[in-house]
């Protein structure tokens, strides 16, 4: 369990920016394997209901596992037994929830494929930087949301720290795939 040092940062806001949520992903999906399972999950739960508690939020039982099991049928969309980036943006009050609408947009391989080919404008197999920004910005219109420059290279940024595993700066088809 992670001690005062390490306890993960955000659990008690409102709302979290796209930054912090990416940071509290990263923390309980300690494997990097894209889930949150078994220790991890019990590790999120057991702080997630600390956060609860510190905020006034009572829960109908007091036993644990009754607990983890009822928020896991709340939240775990296909049951697998594990947390997915997708079901986490549903539990954590993420700021516009762009990481949902992100998903959403791109949601079966014809879509992402279509997008694909009209976000890589030079052609060159990737999405640089000014590409992807341009895909949010599209994407942030279309869900009617509000932004400004600073929250679009946020989100940029971000979706790069995600998802650019080789750290060149650009994402490329198996990166975006996952």
């Amino acid at each position: 369990m992670a001690g005062p040092q390490q306890q993960p940062p955000y659990l008690h806001l409102a709302e979290l920016t796209a930054s912090q949520f990416l940071e509290i992903w990263k923390h309980f999906d300690a494997d990097g394997n894209g889930y949150i399972e078994g220790k991890e999950l019990e590790n999120f739960f057991q702080e997630l209901e600390k956060a609860r508690k510190g905020s006034g939020m009572m829960s109908k039982s007091d036993n644990f596992g009754e607990k983890m099991k009822e928020f896991m049928q709340k939240y775990d969309k296909n049951s697998d037994g594990k947390i997915e980036m997708a079901e986490l943006a549903q539990i954590l009050p993420t700021e516009e929830n762009f990481l949902l609408c992100f998903r959403q947009h791109v949601g079966s391989s014809a879509e992402f494929m279509e997008a694909w080919r009209k976000y890589d404008t030079d052609r060159s197999g990737y999405i640089e930087a000014n590409e992807l920004k341009g895909f949010l910005s599209d994407l942030l219109k279309k869900a009617n949301r509000p932004y400004d420059e600073p929250k679009l290279q946020e989100y940029t940024q971000t979706i790069l720290r995600m998802f650019d595993l080789n750290g060149d700066g650009k994402l490329g088809l198996s990166e975006m795939s996952r």
